[in-house]
């Protein structure tokens, strides 16, 4: 594992950025944001690096797509920017419409985590106090990342001190052409999930369970990215894309479990995971970030394979239970395996 100085914040916080490599793979990892800033893979006698992201911290600050972060205190979509737990109503920022989207403009993918390497792992710890972001307790969390094999595991742990809605992912954009390659609409993906979480104008769930049979949602069977786009139902799609939760259990955990096969130009990427759900983005809302390397991301440069709990579970009480009880410990995994394709 290797460390270098990245730059610093606009607030004069030092930023490094990590080196992880296994084999044919190496990932960078900044202690900001606990940002993925690139997963490259070394193939086809070059190296092709299938992560969006940014050649200065300037970027990340400035970036609105929450490129390679780490999200939480609760990802997603909470509706109305409010819930209620334990008989009490919070309030939280409305910062997507009506909605509170990835915990507000301050969320963790803002925040300097304190960075160790522990047993050949990247460990990033976080220390949230009590009510930042209209979250109760002192929030304490680590995620680790370990590169082994052709896997990049994160693992998320943590605790609290008061009763509280917890749910962590990471929000890598992927292009298996590499990051410069432009659209992902030529992959082909499988998503092993009967149901989406159906959602309304503003992308809140309705509370129901759709199946995917005979519907642009049935990825089962290994579907072409831009085939299964259908602008001509905006009621399902909004906007022409995908950006919905598929339901991989009614539970709130689960074994470790394939959830999902990106395939494309001579690479496959396995996404396995204990969440029960995995919400796929298609890139929609890409404006023309300037990337790495000058390279522009428009609308669908990358997609990603966001496992999580199911979104505005906090307000659904037949979702999977979000709440991490005082005393507990939340404790997830998440697997992305990068591999040539055979044959």
């Amino acid at each position: 594992m290797e460390k270098r100085l990245l730059g610093y914040t606009k607030y004069g916080e030092k930023v490094d950025c990590y080196t992880l490599t296994a084999g044919e793979l190496s990932v960078e990892i900044l202690n900001y944001g606990g940002i993925i800033r690139s997963f490259t893979i070394q193939a086809f006698g070059s190296a092709r690096d299938i992560a969006l992201g940014f050649d200065d911290i300037s970027g990340y600050e400035t970036d609105t797509g929450y490129i390679g972060a780490l999200v939480g205190r609760v990802a997603n979509r909470i509706g109305n920017a409010s819930y209620k737990l334990n008989g009490k109503y919070y309030q939280l920022e409305a910062n997507n419409g009506p909605n509170c989207l990835h915990s507000g403009s301050y969320g963790y993918n803002r925040r300097i985590w304190d960075a160790q390497i522990d047993d050949g792992a990247l460990a990033l710890r976080l220390r949230d106090t009590g009510g930042n972001g209209g979250f109760p307790g002192k929030f304490e969390v680590e995620v680790r990342y370990t590169l082994s094999g052709e896997r990049l595991i994160i693992e998320y742990k943590a605790v609290c001190d008061e009763d509280t809605p917890v749910s962590l992912t990471n929000h890598c954009y992927f292009n298996l052409g590499g990051h410069a390659s432009g659209s992902i609409e030529n992959h082909k993906i499988t998503v092993f999930s009967n149901y989406i979480t159906p959602v309304g104008d503003t992308l809140i769930p309705t509370g129901d369970l759709m199946d995917v049979a005979n519907t642009p949602f049935d990825l089962r069977n290994r579907v072409k990215i831009g085939m299964g786009i259908d602008s001509d139902h905006p009621q399902i799609v909004l906007g022409g894309g995908y950006d919905h939760n598929f339901a991989l259990s009614r539970e709130p955990s689960r074994e470790t479990s394939l959830a999902a096969v990106l395939e494309y130009d001579g690479l496959v990427l396995e996404c396995l995971t204990t969440q029960p759900g995995i919400q796929f983005y298609s890139g929609n809302f890409l404006s023309g970030q300037t990337g790495k390397g000058g390279i522009i991301y428009n609308k669908r440069s990358g997609l990603c394979l966001e496992t999580q709990n199911w979104p505005d579970a906090v307000n659904h009480s037949g979702f999977p239970d979000p709440i991490l009880r005082k005393g507990d410990i939340y404790s997830h995994k998440t697997e992305y395996a990068l591999r040539v394709a055979n044959g």
